[in-house]
């Protein structure tokens, strides 16, 4: 009676973790699909930004120079970040926004890293692919829309755990993978949607799990901020942030940067009052040449005015978390083979979510207080009489 009493808690668990968070899920899965390919739609539609084709040993131009080559298309603007995509350093993006502050409204400007001249202005705010990745990420909503779907992303984990504790008492009499076609409609699909769930079981609870430390990033970010930051920026207490007319040259902050951590590449520089870095410093982030160590930064603060290195802080376990959940999350780490199984394990989701929906709506439906009356009277004498 107890085991009983277990399975029916369990059950219930699965029932409403799953129906709160299905049609969320399923949107998620729809929206994922495109975007586990976005490097190549972005090709097929012409939105992907490559560097002309020059020799390797081709000199590089200073980032000063890629800097002001940008900043001449937007004046009114102030730079916040300047980085570099991970399989192309011909390019450099240039990131321009009305204040240092965290904001939407930006402007793009994509610089060759050769020749500092400008190639072209992405709009990554608009078309197919940012309408995807919006859905995808914060429904629109900003932080609120990001915090709720990593809810469903927790009732989704509840929904999965509770699927395999129900498995195995309703498999005891049945083979593995088995699937009664000859019986009704329902059966079968149940069958189905209790095999492909435990097929996709650790590919989901992994993008699950992932999807919904990434909706939490806006946090640890600003939770880094303050647990780590706020320690090494205690010597400037008291000083004024750097203006723009007092910083240093950024090739020199680049250098010093790349002179700190050999054997890794730029990944990005966040600007003095940016999210990214103080109001001292320009913060350069250095990433590996592994598939694995590319996903990983480095920080290496450099002061603003003098362009000294004054701090390289590891990067606490939480932020390196955060770092390694993202790509995994569209399966960024094997190239082509591992986007076409996410691909596969992202349909076949879609089918057990559809066919959750399927079941719950076709279920047996208890008949009616006035119907089971009815049936009961036409059950009695009188009522076969009448």
């Amino acid at each position: 009676m107890n085991n009983t009493r277990k399975i029916k808690a369990w059950a219930w668990i699965h029932k409403w973790s799953s129906l709160v968070c299905t049609v969320f899920m399923l949107l998620l899965c729809l929206t994922g699909l495109p975007l586990i390919f976005h490097h190549e739609i972005g090709h097929l539609l012409g939105t992907e930004i490559d560097a002309p084709k020059m020799p390797a040993d081709t000199p590089r131009a200073s980032l000063d120079r890629v800097i002001a080559a940008a900043h001449a298309l937007h004046p009114e603007r102030v730079v916040q970040f300047v980085s570099q995509p991970e399989d192309d350093d011909g390019l450099w993006f240039v990131t321009l926004t009305p204040t240092p502050e965290p904001t939407e409204d930006f402007k793009s400007v994509a610089v060759d890293a050769r020749t500092a001249a400008v190639l072209a202005q992405p709009k990554f705010d608009e078309g197919f692919m940012y309408v995807m990745f919006k859905l995808h990420v914060d429904l629109f909503a900003g932080l609120a829309g990001k915090l709720f779907l990593g809810f469903m992303g927790l009732l989704l984990l509840a929904a999965i755990v509770s699927g395999v504790v129900l498995y195995a008492p309703f498999m005891r009499k049945l083979d593995f993978g088995t699937v009664r076609r000859e019986r009704r409609p329902r059966l079968k699909w149940l069958d189905l949607h209790n095999l492909l769930g435990i097929v996709t079981l650790v590919w989901a609870f992994t993008v699950g799990a992932t999807g919904m430390i990434n909706t939490w990033a806006d946090l640890i970010i600003k939770y880094w901020q303050h647990d780590q930051l706020s320690t090494l920026l205690a010597p400037y207490q008291g000083q004024p942030p750097v203006l723009l007319a007092e910083r240093g040259p950024l090739q020199q902050a680049l250098e010093v940067a790349l002179e700190r951590a050999p054997g890794m590449k730029t990944a990005f520089i966040a600007f003095p009052g940016t999210a990214f870095s103080s109001p001292h410093h320009n913060t350069v982030f250095l990433r590996g040449e592994s598939p694995l160590t590319a996903r990983l930064l480095q920080p290496v603060l450099v002061d603003a005015r003098t362009g000294a290195v004054t701090a390289s802080p590891e990067l606490p376990w939480y932020l390196t978390a955060l770092l390694v959940s993202q790509p995994l999350h569209f399966g960024d780490y094997g190239g082509m083979p591992m986007q076409i199984l996410w691909a596969l394990l992202d349909i076949a989701t879609i089918i057990v979510l559809g066919s959750g929906l399927y079941l719950w709506l076709k279920r047996p439906q208890p008949q009616s207080l006035a119907e089971e009356a009815g049936a009961r009277h036409n059950a009695t004498p009188q009522g076969r009489a009448a």
